[in-house]
């Protein structure tokens, strides 16, 4: 124990004299098969409660970390892949992996540390082993690419943050070495050299976003292991995000279309689930899963998930929602709505839908089964008709009443 503390001491003097950050290299290996490898410079700020106050300190991941091979794994079918790298007294950083087989992601970040440690908690009123966890870290890659960042990326976890500088990481690696394709972070791909000052400066507003109009109708499929269409997706998408803009220093709301042209697809059917994964140039990803009832041999749209890295943000943007039901149909049929409906996902994220026509099961012949029509669509066909019989019942109650009207003024003359 005081060789642990000792060691945390002289790490946490050495940061402070030379504020540098020492990258620490970490693999996750099966056998002899490396699955996960990551090359990265963590610091982390923790703000914790004394007797008295509340104190912020400031501790760097170690290069003395290693992998903590009980709790780290490759994943398995049922399981994900997991990268735990411990260091000091009961100290702890977690990468838990997802892939939807284009790209793959940091889906969950878990930061453990341990009050009892005084070499960095001086003066915890409580002696607990902490364990924070984040969902939205905004970490994405694709497949058998090394995923890049040297600008600093800082992820909110509990009452700390993490932030990563200098990173390279793949995970779901096809060989032992890292990529040498990589897959640059949008911060990367954006920074750019300040110009020079001068005397005179021009101080400009920005102007709210345009609305991009109707988005454009795109056909989407998704095949399985044997080449055939196993989903079948013709619908406009257009994001509805609220979100910190950089340029105008608030919290805006922006309408962003999916373009087909600029959006490659990928996703997986199975049995009682199907997933549609939509990305657009890199930075954003939108994926729609469907489950199948086999009881009722209903489907619906379960779960809508967004990652979104726009220049404007000052994050990484994701939303999230596993317990929607929406489009639903019955299996053997397609779900179709040509009315414009908006899909709430969260409140700073909702998914507006434009003449959907989709179907995610028993695809057959690469063609739409058999529509289900939606029931704003039922409503928009009857509203005309009603109209018209109302209109038709008031013609003819009119007719009725001028016969009637004509019938009794002739028997009011009688004849000469």
């Amino acid at each position: 124990m005081k060789l642990h503390h000792s060691l945390a001491v002289l790490i946490i003097a050495w940061f402070s004299v030379t504020g540098h950050i020492q990258a620490v290299t970490l693999e996750v290996k099966e056998g002899n098969t490396t699955c996960i490898k990551a090359e990265l410079s963590v610091s982390f700020t923790i703000t914790y409660n004394t007797s008295s106050s509340t104190r912020t300190v400031q501790v760097s991941l170690p290069d003395s970390s290693t992998v903590e091979a009980g709790s780290s794994s490759c994943g398995t079918a049922s399981s994900s892949p997991w990268l735990v790298a411990v260091f000091g007294p009961g100290h702890a950083l977690g990468l838990g992996f997802s892939s939807n087989g284009s790209l793959y992601s940091v889906a969950t970040l878990m930061l453990q540390y341990n009050l009892s440690d005084t070499s960095i908690f001086p003066d915890a009123d409580s002696p607990d082993v902490v364990t924070v966890v984040s969902s939205s870290v905004g970490i994405s890659a694709t497949i058998n690419t090394t995923y890049r960042c040297d600008s600093p990326t800082a992820v909110s976890v509990g009452g700390a943050t993490v932030t990563f500088s200098g990173m390279k990481l793949e995970a779901y690696m096809p060989g032992n070495d890292l990529s040498p394709t990589e897959s640059v972070c949008i911060a990367d791909q954006t920074s750019t050299t300040a110009p020079p000052t001068t005397a005179s400066t021009t101080t400009t507003t920005a102007l709210p976003p345009t609305p991009p109009g109707t988005p454009e109708r795109g056909t989407y499929s998704v095949n399985n292991i044997n080449g055939t269409v196993c989903l079948l997706a013709r619908m406009g998408l257009q994001l509805n995000v609220s979100y910190f803009s950089l340029s105008q220093n608030k919290t805006i709301q922006e309408l962003v279309n999916l373009s087909p042209n600029e959006t490659s697809v990928s996703g997986s059917c199975e049995p009682s689930s199907a997933s549609l994964v939509l990305t657009q140039e890199q930075i954003t990803m939108l994926n729609l899963t469907f489950t199948l009832n086999s009881t009722s041999n209903k489907y619906r749209l379960s779960a809508i998930t967004l990652l979104a890295n726009w220049s404007d943000m000052t994050a990484p943007f994701l939303a999230s929602n596993t317990s929607l039901d929406y489009l639903r149909s019955t299996l053997g049929r397609s779900y179709m709505c040509n009315a414009e409906q908006t899909l709430a996902v969260v409140p700073t994220f909702s998914l507006n839908t434009f003449r959907v026509q989709v179907q995610p099961f028993e695809v057959t012949t690469n063609q739409f089964a058999t529509a289900e029509e939606c029931q704003i669509d039922q409503t928009q066909m009857l509203i005309p008709i009603i109209v018209g019989a109302a209109l038709a019942g008031l013609v003819l109650i009119v007719l009725i009443a001028y016969l009637i009207g004509r019938k009794r003024s002739h028997a009011g003359y009688q004849t000469i």
